[in-house]
């Protein structure tokens, strides 16, 4: 295939287009930005080189000399979705600024519900990725602990963003792909669950509802998790 590398690499590393002839007609950016488009209207599986060319008004070879393989084409999509953080002054509160961190990377994947797919250490290296990465640990300059752990700390808090925001996306596209609303599933589905705790069955099930009995305030949960990770950092 055109282009296609028999070796691993960086598409970082490679030139914008391969080979030799006119000024390229297209950017990374540009194919990104339709990779993009592609993946919000219609699900990560939609995308392809094919498509991405349509989109693009060019031939599917033509692409390869741009973006050898659909891995790199989603290195390209999620380096484009980072652009999207902003970055203010550190404050001096390392976990206050971790915290609007967090919050501002759950924002983005429920904007881009396909990112969570393709969260992984491999794609830890496009230029918007790094520099997400030099600005959280600039929040953890004041903190006296190695280098090791403050990657350890961003990569356990982008871990509990990354899974709590796909669980909320997958059960909100479950909902979408039901005949009833989430709404009356929960209504069923709470009544049944009542119904079990009343035979006393389950008494702690029984004693925590009485204590708590809802609703769960998702966002309040999420503040929690992130809560326990940051208040166990530095300590033995």
């Amino acid at each position: 295939m055109v282009g296609r590398p028999a070796v691993p690499e960086v598409i970082w590393a490679r030139p914008e287009r391969a080979g030799r002839g006119p000024k390229p007609a297209f950017s990374r950016a540009d194919i990104a930005a339709a990779a993009v488009r592609i993946a919000d209207a219609e699900g990560l599986d939609a995308v392809s080189m094919r498509k991405v060319a349509a989109e693009l008004g060019c031939g599917t070879m033509s692409l390869y000399n741009y973006v050898p393989r659909k891995e790199d084409l989603y290195e390209l999509m999620l380096d484009a979705v980072s652009a999207g953080y902003d970055y203010p002054a550190p404050s001096g509160d390392w976990r206050a600024d971790l915290l609007a961190l967090a919050h501002q990377a759950r924002a983005m994947m429920h904007r881009h519900t396909w990112v969570p797919r393709l969260m992984s250490p491999v794609y830890g290296f496009s230029p918007n990725v790094l520099r997400y990465l030099e600005y959280a640990l600039s929040c953890l300059d004041g903190v006296d602990v190695r280098f090791g752990e403050k990657m350890e700390l961003i990569a356990m808090v982008n871990g509990v963003v990354t899974t709590y925001t796909a669980n909320e996306i997958a059960t909100a596209e479950r909902s979408r792909s039901l005949p009833w609303s989430q709404e009356q599933e929960q209504d069923v589905r709470t009544r049944y669950l009542i119904s079990q705790i009343m035979t006393g069955k389950y008494p702690r099930m029984a004693a925590g509802f009485a204590e708590d009995p809802g609703p769960i305030d998702l966002d309040a949960v999420f503040d929690r998790a992130l809560a326990r990770v940051l208040d166990g950092f530095g300590r033995p």
